[in-house]
């Protein structure tokens, strides 16, 4: 099933009953706040029944309404400026609890990330982290922070990781100038997804590197470049990111290699609980100031 409900609409267009020409035509104008809304408000939005929207998206050949509407967000996601994202959202929560919303939401997407998970892809991300000679870990803009998580700890069971941290194209290159076969780069990005992580991708798969994208669909144009590619829905929360799934996806990673590592990781922990003690980098809270 195509993800492109717009040409499905079009192709489909001839054949459809008065109402669900209404409906085509409505989410061909407006597809930003249709691709939220359920089948019950858009129903409403347009003066037909649920009943009629439901039976729109069987006409298109989704299994049900949920289907299409998911199909709609993936397509537009990656399309939405940081406006339509708060007008969307504004239809989104109206006049709801935000903070159910919004964590219910992120809920939700970690069990689809974890219903869509791809084992074997899984296990071959290990398999390339352990062995790799040098790791390159890429994230920008709101990736940063999933990029910076995943390079911290990565750091503390490696010496060979490099987290390129600069937003400078020319300087990105410069930081990955000498990547070759026998390295590994993660390149992380989720809608709107960086062109200057695509680059930088594609310049190490030139390269003979192994590329990992942890990224959200096989629609992201890092999915195209990738060796390997972990996958974790994300979602929009007014103009924010919300990747909860993702950190998620990277916390199972994290402690997949550990254990892979097995005796290394508890050699190397042991080593840092005597330099923490020596030097008092941990304090109890009592005495804290």
């Amino acid at each position: 099933m195509t993800n492109d409900v717009l040409s499905l609409i079009g192709a489909n267009m001839g054949g459809f009953s008065k109402r669900q020409r209404a409906i085509a035509h409505y989410i061909l104008d407006n597809y930003d706040k249709a691709a939220f809304m359920t089948a019950s408000r858009l129903g409403k939005a347009i003066n037909v029944s649920e009943s009629t929207v439901v039976r729109f998206a069987a006409e298109l050949g989704y299994e049900g309404y949920p289907e299409m509407q998911r199909a709609l967000q993936e397509m537009i996601r990656n399309k939405l400026t940081s406006i339509q994202r708060i007008e969307v959202s504004r239809d989104r929560l109206a006049s709801h609890d935000v903070l159910s919303t919004v964590m219910q939401s992120d809920i939700e997407k970690i069990r689809m990330t974890l219903d869509m998970a791809d084992r074997e892809a899984f296990r071959t991300a290990v398999s390339r982290i352990t062995g790799a000679r040098r790791i390159y870990i890429l994230g920008l803009r709101s990736s940063t922070a999933i990029a910076s998580f995943l390079g911290f700890y990565l750091n503390l069971l490696f010496e060979n990781v490099v987290l390129v941290h600069t937003t400078s194209v020319s300087e990105m290159f410069e930081q990955v100038l000498r990547i070759g076969e026998g390295d590994l780069l993660i390149g992380i990005s989720f809608p709107r997804y960086s062109s200057r992580t695509v680059k930088v991708m594609q310049f190490a798969s030139d390269r003979g590197a192994d590329v990992l994208a942890i990224t959200d669909s096989e629609l992201s144009p890092l999915y195209e470049i990738a060796h390997t590619a972990l996958l974790a829905k994300s979602d929009m929360m007014s103009f924010i990111d919300s990747l909860v799934a993702p950190l998620s996806l990277v916390n199972a990673l994290i402690v997949a290699v550990g254990r892979q590592m097995n005796t290394d990781i508890s050699a190397t922990f042991a080593d840092l609980e005597k330099i923490w003690t020596e030097y008092g980098v941990y304090e109890n809270a009592s005495h804290v100031e």
